[in-house]
């Protein structure tokens, strides 16, 4: 019989300011038993009517809602952290969060910030990147899951996944096309960090234990 694990729960901090599309995509992840170990502490959101507070409130999550629009930065930051550590957040999630956190926000959760960005970074960092990335005219875009540091979609890439740019595609399709990237993206990339299976070299993320799951055809991690 296999010895019991002795391994603590990491639970999730969530922050989103929208839909929260990657938000529900954990959620099933964990659901579905995709991610053991893993459990969502609390839904936290800067805006009083994001979709995704009501949809934490309707499966149940704890929640909390700090209005951001009119505050300090550094005030707001602290409600937050407050909040997340009320609730024993080992892992902080942003999930479509339209702020720039503080130096001491990032200093709270070293290396225990994820972020998810709809490109291959470090191509097009900040906003409109699926449309930047068109404009371009890559061949390939993707998303790119990473840890926060003091600089915007900068930190230590855990994973990336990939896709070729059709030539029926416009900004709007890719989008979509991404986005279900980034539904399987950031799951995985939790797993990795979750499990304390890696070291950081320099900027390389690296896994300590474990074979590499087997990418899909047209994606790469």
């Amino acid at each position: 019989m296999p010895e019991a694990s002795n391994k603590r729960t990491c639970r999730l901090g969530i922050l989103l300011s929208g839909r929260g599309s990657n938000f529900l995509a954990i959620a099933q992840s964990i659901r579905e038993g995709r991610l053991p170990g893993v459990e969502i502490g609390v839904v936290i959101s800067n805006v009083a009517e994001a979709a995704g507070i009501r949809s934490a409130r309707e499966l149940g999550l704890a929640h909390a809602v700090f209005v951001s629009k009119g505050r300090a930065r550094a005030e707001h930051d602290a409600d937050v952290l407050s909040c997340l550590r009320d609730h024993n957040v080992d892992l902080v999630c942003l999930a479509g969060y339209m702020r720039l956190l503080t130096p001491e926000f990032v200093a709270a959760f070293p290396h225990r910030i994820l972020n998810i960005h709809p490109s291959l970074l470090p191509a097009f960092p900040g906003l409109d990147a699926q449309q930047q990335a068109f404009d371009y005219g890559v061949q390939v875009a993707g998303c790119t899951v990473h840890l926060v540091d003091e600089q915007l979609d900068h930190g230590v890439i855990i994973l990336q996944r990939v896709i070729a740019v059709r030539e029926d595609d416009d900004a709007n399709s890719l989008s979509r096309r991404i986005l279900a990237e980034e539904h399987i993206a950031y799951p995985e990339s939790i797993g990795r960090v979750a499990s304390g299976e890696y070291e950081i070299q320099g900027r390389r993320f690296l896994r300590r234990t474990g074979p590499l799951r087997r990418a899909d055809p047209e994606s790469a991690a």
